[in-house]
Protein backbone atom coordinates (compact mmCIF):
# COMPACT_ATOMS: atom_id res chain seq x y z
CA UNK A 1 0.00 0.00 0.00
CA UNK A 2 1.44 3.38 -1.03
CA UNK A 3 1.91 6.02 1.65
CA UNK A 4 1.63 9.80 1.25
CA UNK A 5 5.42 9.90 1.15
CA UNK A 6 5.39 7.54 -1.85
CA UNK A 7 3.14 9.98 -3.71
CA UNK A 8 5.53 12.90 -3.24
CA UNK A 9 7.52 13.41 -6.45
CA UNK A 10 9.05 16.83 -5.71
CA UNK A 11 10.18 17.96 -2.28
CA UNK A 12 11.93 21.19 -1.28
CA UNK A 13 12.92 21.73 2.34
CA UNK A 14 14.27 25.05 3.68
CA UNK A 15 15.68 26.01 0.26
CA UNK A 16 17.46 29.35 -0.19
CA UNK A 17 19.07 30.74 -3.33
CA UNK A 18 21.04 33.95 -3.85
CA UNK A 19 22.59 35.71 -6.85
CA UNK A 20 25.81 37.52 -5.90
CA UNK A 21 24.73 37.65 -2.28
CA UNK A 22 21.25 38.98 -3.07
CA UNK A 23 18.50 36.60 -1.85
CA UNK A 24 16.17 35.44 -4.62
CA UNK A 25 14.42 32.57 -2.83
CA UNK A 26 14.18 32.10 0.94
CA UNK A 27 13.05 29.22 3.10
CA UNK A 28 11.15 27.42 0.33
CA UNK A 29 9.44 24.30 1.67
CA UNK A 30 7.05 22.58 -0.75
CA UNK A 31 5.77 19.11 -1.57
CA UNK A 32 4.24 18.19 -4.92
CA UNK A 33 2.50 14.86 -5.38
CA UNK A 34 2.21 12.53 -8.34
CA UNK A 35 -0.26 13.87 -10.93
CA UNK A 36 -0.50 17.28 -9.31
CA UNK A 37 -1.08 20.15 -11.75
CA UNK A 38 0.58 23.19 -10.17
CA UNK A 39 0.60 26.81 -11.33
CA UNK A 40 3.46 29.01 -10.10
CA UNK A 41 2.26 32.61 -9.83
CA UNK A 42 4.27 35.68 -8.95
CA UNK A 43 5.46 39.08 -10.19
CA UNK A 44 8.48 39.59 -12.42
CA UNK A 45 11.64 38.99 -10.41
CA UNK A 46 9.84 36.78 -7.87
CA UNK A 47 12.17 33.82 -8.50
CA UNK A 48 9.83 31.69 -10.64
CA UNK A 49 12.35 30.80 -13.36
CA UNK A 50 15.06 30.39 -10.72
CA UNK A 51 12.86 27.79 -9.00
CA UNK A 52 12.47 25.87 -12.28
CA UNK A 53 16.26 25.96 -12.83
CA UNK A 54 16.80 24.58 -9.33
CA UNK A 55 14.39 21.72 -10.05
CA UNK A 56 16.27 20.96 -13.28
CA UNK A 57 19.63 21.00 -11.50
CA UNK A 58 20.90 23.93 -13.58
CA UNK A 59 21.41 25.84 -10.31
CA UNK A 60 22.30 24.63 -6.81
CA UNK A 61 20.56 25.97 -3.71
CA UNK A 62 22.55 28.08 -1.27
CA UNK A 63 20.87 26.10 1.51
CA UNK A 64 18.33 23.34 1.87
CA UNK A 65 17.45 20.07 0.17
CA UNK A 66 15.70 19.38 -3.15
CA UNK A 67 14.53 15.84 -3.90
CA UNK A 68 12.86 14.79 -7.15
CA UNK A 69 11.61 11.22 -7.43
CA UNK A 70 13.86 10.58 -4.39
CA UNK A 71 16.89 11.67 -6.40
CA UNK A 72 18.97 14.81 -6.72
CA UNK A 73 17.76 17.19 -9.46
CA UNK A 74 20.71 16.29 -11.71
CA UNK A 75 20.03 12.55 -11.40
CA UNK A 76 16.30 13.09 -11.88
CA UNK A 77 16.69 15.31 -14.95
CA UNK A 78 16.13 12.45 -17.42
CA UNK A 79 12.66 11.96 -15.94
CA UNK A 80 11.72 15.61 -16.47
CA UNK A 81 10.38 17.26 -19.61
CA UNK A 82 11.09 20.98 -19.88
CA UNK A 83 9.23 23.46 -22.08
CA UNK A 84 11.15 26.76 -22.26
CA UNK A 85 9.85 29.90 -23.84
CA UNK A 86 10.37 29.49 -27.59
CA UNK A 87 12.41 32.69 -27.81
CA UNK A 88 15.52 30.72 -26.72
CA UNK A 89 15.87 29.30 -30.25
CA UNK A 90 18.01 31.19 -32.77
CA UNK A 91 15.67 32.69 -35.36
CA UNK A 92 18.45 32.67 -37.96
CA UNK A 93 18.88 28.90 -37.70
CA UNK A 94 16.38 27.10 -39.96
CA UNK A 95 15.01 23.96 -38.38
CA UNK A 96 11.81 22.05 -39.04
CA UNK A 97 9.28 21.15 -36.36
CA UNK A 98 9.92 17.40 -36.27
CA UNK A 99 13.65 18.00 -35.83
CA UNK A 100 12.95 20.32 -32.88
CA UNK A 101 11.12 17.38 -31.29
CA UNK A 102 13.73 14.73 -32.13
CA UNK A 103 16.65 16.86 -30.93
CA UNK A 104 15.56 16.28 -27.35
CA UNK A 105 16.69 12.64 -27.63
CA UNK A 106 20.30 13.65 -28.34
CA UNK A 107 23.05 13.48 -25.74
CA UNK A 108 25.87 15.95 -25.20
CA UNK A 109 28.13 13.71 -27.30
CA UNK A 110 25.85 13.69 -30.37
CA UNK A 111 28.00 15.78 -32.70
CA UNK A 112 26.44 14.34 -35.87
CA UNK A 113 22.76 13.70 -35.16
CA UNK A 114 21.26 10.59 -36.63
CA UNK A 115 17.89 9.28 -35.56
CA UNK A 116 16.51 5.77 -35.58
CA UNK A 117 13.18 5.24 -37.30
CA UNK A 118 11.42 4.67 -33.98
CA UNK A 119 12.48 8.15 -32.80
CA UNK A 120 11.01 9.73 -35.93
CA UNK A 121 7.85 7.64 -35.53
CA UNK A 122 7.49 8.68 -31.88
CA UNK A 123 8.05 12.34 -32.76
CA UNK A 124 5.39 12.23 -35.46
CA UNK A 125 2.99 10.43 -33.12
CA UNK A 126 3.43 13.21 -30.54
CA UNK A 127 2.79 15.86 -33.19
CA UNK A 128 -0.41 13.99 -34.05
CA UNK A 129 -1.39 13.91 -30.37
CA UNK A 130 -0.91 17.67 -30.23
CA UNK A 131 -2.74 18.12 -33.56
CA UNK A 132 0.14 19.72 -35.50
CA UNK A 133 1.29 16.74 -37.56
CA UNK A 134 0.61 18.76 -40.73
CA UNK A 135 3.37 21.16 -39.61
CA UNK A 136 6.03 18.47 -39.12
CA UNK A 137 8.29 19.71 -41.92
CA UNK A 138 7.57 23.42 -41.61
CA UNK A 139 10.26 25.83 -40.41
CA UNK A 140 9.75 26.19 -36.65
CA UNK A 141 10.22 29.96 -36.83
CA UNK A 142 7.34 30.34 -39.32
CA UNK A 143 4.79 28.99 -36.85
CA UNK A 144 2.39 31.00 -34.73
CA UNK A 145 3.06 31.34 -31.00
CA UNK A 146 0.54 28.64 -30.12
CA UNK A 147 1.91 26.23 -32.74
CA UNK A 148 5.44 26.75 -31.42
CA UNK A 149 4.32 25.96 -27.89
CA UNK A 150 2.64 22.74 -29.04
CA UNK A 151 5.86 21.74 -30.84
CA UNK A 152 7.87 22.40 -27.68
CA UNK A 153 5.44 20.36 -25.59
CA UNK A 154 5.90 17.47 -28.04
CA UNK A 155 9.67 17.94 -27.72
CA UNK A 156 9.46 17.71 -23.93
CA UNK A 157 7.32 14.55 -24.11
CA UNK A 158 9.51 12.52 -26.45
CA UNK A 159 11.47 10.97 -23.58
CA UNK A 160 8.25 10.00 -21.78
CA UNK A 161 8.87 12.13 -18.67
CA UNK A 162 7.19 11.67 -15.31
CA UNK A 163 7.28 15.42 -14.64
CA UNK A 164 6.64 18.30 -17.05
CA UNK A 165 7.93 21.83 -16.31
CA UNK A 166 6.71 24.72 -18.47
CA UNK A 167 7.84 28.36 -18.51
CA UNK A 168 4.85 30.53 -19.47
CA UNK A 169 3.47 28.14 -22.11
CA UNK A 170 0.69 30.53 -23.13
CA UNK A 171 2.76 33.69 -23.47
CA UNK A 172 1.99 35.59 -26.70
CA UNK A 173 -0.96 33.40 -27.77
CA UNK A 174 -4.59 34.39 -28.24
CA UNK A 175 -7.37 33.30 -25.88
CA UNK A 176 -8.55 30.42 -28.09
CA UNK A 177 -5.06 28.94 -28.38
CA UNK A 178 -4.50 29.51 -24.67
CA UNK A 179 -7.55 27.39 -23.86
CA UNK A 180 -6.44 24.71 -26.34
CA UNK A 181 -3.00 24.50 -24.70
CA UNK A 182 -4.48 24.23 -21.21
CA UNK A 183 -6.96 21.59 -22.42
CA UNK A 184 -4.04 19.59 -23.83
CA UNK A 185 -2.06 19.91 -20.59
CA UNK A 186 -5.08 18.75 -18.59
CA UNK A 187 -5.23 15.57 -20.69
CA UNK A 188 -1.47 15.01 -20.28
CA UNK A 189 -1.84 15.49 -16.53
CA UNK A 190 -3.56 12.11 -16.24
CA UNK A 191 -0.13 10.49 -16.65
CA UNK A 192 2.27 13.33 -15.84
CA UNK A 193 2.90 15.68 -12.92
CA UNK A 194 2.87 19.25 -14.28
CA UNK A 195 4.29 22.53 -12.97
CA UNK A 196 3.96 25.70 -14.99
CA UNK A 197 4.88 29.33 -14.62
CA UNK A 198 2.03 31.57 -15.67
CA UNK A 199 0.54 35.04 -15.39
CA UNK A 200 -2.83 33.79 -16.68
CA UNK A 201 -4.77 34.06 -13.45
CA UNK A 202 -8.05 34.15 -15.35
CA UNK A 203 -7.53 30.74 -16.94
CA UNK A 204 -5.44 28.80 -14.50
CA UNK A 205 -7.79 28.04 -11.59
CA UNK A 206 -10.12 25.86 -13.64
CA UNK A 207 -7.28 23.57 -14.77
CA UNK A 208 -4.79 23.22 -11.90
CA UNK A 209 -5.34 21.61 -8.51
CA UNK A 210 -2.66 23.62 -6.67
CA UNK A 211 -1.32 27.16 -6.88
CA UNK A 212 2.12 28.15 -5.63
CA UNK A 213 2.29 31.88 -4.91
CA UNK A 214 5.92 32.96 -5.11
CA UNK A 215 7.65 36.21 -4.31
CA UNK A 216 10.98 35.22 -2.76
CA UNK A 217 8.97 33.20 -0.23
CA UNK A 218 6.45 30.55 -1.30
CA UNK A 219 2.93 29.67 -0.25
CA UNK A 220 1.08 26.64 -1.65
CA UNK A 221 -2.71 26.63 -1.90
CA UNK A 222 -5.44 24.39 -3.21
CA UNK A 223 -6.99 25.87 -6.35
CA UNK A 224 -10.40 25.38 -4.70
CA UNK A 225 -9.22 27.51 -1.80
CA UNK A 226 -8.51 30.43 -4.14
CA UNK A 227 -11.75 31.19 -5.95
CA UNK A 228 -11.87 33.07 -9.24
CA UNK A 229 -12.44 36.28 -7.33
CA UNK A 230 -9.56 35.82 -4.91
CA UNK A 231 -7.24 34.82 -7.75
CA UNK A 232 -7.66 38.27 -9.24
CA UNK A 233 -7.06 39.74 -5.81
CA UNK A 234 -3.63 38.07 -5.83
CA UNK A 235 -2.48 40.49 -8.49
CA UNK A 236 -2.88 44.22 -8.63
CA UNK A 237 -4.54 45.55 -11.78
CA UNK A 238 -1.13 45.74 -13.44
CA UNK A 239 -0.56 42.03 -12.63
CA UNK A 240 2.85 42.91 -11.27
CA UNK A 241 2.47 42.72 -7.51
CA UNK A 242 1.09 39.94 -5.33
CA UNK A 243 -1.24 41.40 -2.75
CA UNK A 244 -1.46 38.51 -0.31
CA UNK A 245 -0.65 34.84 0.26
CA UNK A 246 3.01 35.51 -0.53
CA UNK A 247 4.48 37.01 2.62
CA UNK A 248 4.46 40.58 1.35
Amino acid sequence: MKTEKDRTVISLKDVDFSYNGEPVLENITLEIDKNDFVAILGPNGAGKTTLIKLLLGFLKPSKGIISILRKSPIRARKYIGYVPQYSIFDKDYPICVIDIVKMNTLTANSFFPSYKKDVTDTAFSLLQKLEIQNLAYRNFHELSGGQKQRALIARALINDPEILLLDEPTASVDATMEKDIYDTLKILNAATTILLITHDVGFVSSYVNKICCLNRFASMHSAKELTGKSLFDIYSESSKFLQHHCNL
